[in-house]
């Protein structure tokens, strides 16, 4: 089986969009879909219509204000890898549930799932437990299968993250090397002191305004954390460009500057050794750890937004988890450096909460009271989570746009896991 993508616009609009307020759709609002170009138009009242357009492995791009194309040559970017069906488990998808667990822990766990699948106002579309490298438990809604790439949003940020460690792994720079950004190395400029490790802990510094989304001035073009999501800007060129509003390190803020930056760094390393950008991520991580349902959107000048317009399967989310619990390894060989995990669960410096290390988000500081301390977790806007416990040799992944109170739903279902087999659970 291969990508699954059999929901229709009017699906996607009633279920993914409409519910949510912070998506301001309004009934006057229509949208007009053109399956000849790939191109689809919002218009609204007062508001100048814009356009995205489908390009394929790169997904769909907002379109600048009066273009009709993207800026880039798109690239078919097809997996190498023969039919997961045919192929075991975690590379494929033969013989990856576990034997049954003894009658009673199944039953707890059959009543876990069951409870987090039908939360109200979670609309949890899938859930996947891997315990000790097999699945032992799964559920999906109607209409979502363990092949259908769900928008993740930012769990991609930790996608970044690992394609910054196939790069340290490839001898391109460390994380102690300070950012290879060009517009930072000129003499005098205060950016010059930001490094590798300063971007993936989200405390480089850089003046980049985040207004949230839920005040007056979200959709508002000062809204720089928020914007590169709607107005089709170069995210890469809008992140670089920023001045330096505190010194780096000193604080951690949440701004999508930094993981974009990365993404920059990114791009120009892998073209700088004539390779395709687009087809690095598959080629360097997807296509290694049997991964075939990633699609990682870009913006109209191919950049790609791994800060949010992301998509993954949740089998293929898991992988991505089981990759990690493994210390970067995958049977046998190392995709990420030695000590790369170490890094990214270690506490930024600058976050007192101990909950974020390199764009990935951590327990150490308690905030989920029945989750085990050394859990961390690729985390997305409406409750995308694809959690590493490494002390229970367990992932877990979670996709549905959650409607509010998350994290005590979370917090619950891996508590009632963790019980169902028999493990001790934090408190």
């Amino acid at each position: 089986m291969g990508r699954d993508y059999q929901r229709s616009p009017e699906t996607v609009l009633a279920q993914d969009v409409i519910p949510f307020p912070h998506f301001l759709w309004q009934s006057d609002f229509e949208y007009t879909v053109y399956q000849s170009t790939g191109l689809v138009t919002v218009r609204g009242q007062g508001i100048q219509a814009r356009s995205a357009r489908y390009t394929g492995d790169q997904g769909c791009s907002i379109l600048p204000r009066g273009a009709t194309d993207v800026s880039f040559m798109p690239v078919d970017v097809p997996t190498v890898l023969a039919d997961a069906e045919t192929v075991a488990w975690p590379m494929g998808d033969l013989n990856a549930r576990a034997r049954r667990l003894p009658p009673v822990s199944q039953a707890a766990l059959d009543v876990a799932l069951d409870r987090g699948a039908s939360a109200p106002g979670q609309n949890t579309r899938a859930i996947v437990v891997v315990h000790k490298g097999k699945i032992i438990g799964e559920r999906y809604a109607p209409g979502f299968t363990r092949n259908t790439p769900q928008i993740s949003w930012s769990m991609g940020k930790s996608i970044t993250a690992a394609l910054v460690g196939v790069l340290v792994r490839q001898g391109h720079f460390t994380v102690n090397d300070v950012a290879p950004v060009a517009e930072w190395r000129v003499a005098g400029d205060p950016r010059n002191t930001i490094t590798v490790a300063h971007l993936l802990r989200m405390s480089s510094g850089l003046d980049f305004t985040n207004f949230g989304l839920t005040g007056p001035d979200s959709y508002s073009l000062g809204n720089e954390h928020f914007v590169i999501y709607f107005d089709a800007l170069n995210v890469f060129e809008h992140a670089v460009n920023q001045p330096l509003s505190i010194r780096p390190n000193s604080q951690w803020r949440y701004r999508n500057s930094d993981p974009l930056t990365l993404g920059r760094i990114i791009r120009e390393t892998v073209e700088g050794r004539g390779e395709s950008y687009h087809e690095f991520p598959q080629r360097h991580l997807f296509d290694r750890i049997g991964a075939r349902n990633f699609v990682l959107e870009t913006d109209a000048y191919g950049n790609f937004i791994m800060t949010g317009y992301d998509f993954g399967s949740a089998r293929d989310w898991a992988r991505f988890g089981l990759l990690h619990l493994q210390e970067g390894m995958w049977e046998g060989e190392h995709i990420l450096p030695s000590g790369w995990i170490d890094f990214i669960t270690t506490p930024a410096p600058a976050d007192r909460s101990l909950g974020y290390g390199g764009l990935w988000w951590l327990n150490r500081g308690g905030a989920l009271d029945q989750v085990p301390p050394d859990a961390y977790w690729a985390a997305g806007h409406m409750g995308q989570l694809t959690m590493v416990i490494p002390s229970r040799e367990m992932v877990i992944v979670r996709l549905g746009p959650s409607a509010g109170g998350f994290n005590a739903y979370f917090n619950n279902l891996v508590g009632e896991i963790l019980e169902a087999l028999g493990v001790e659970v934090a408190r």
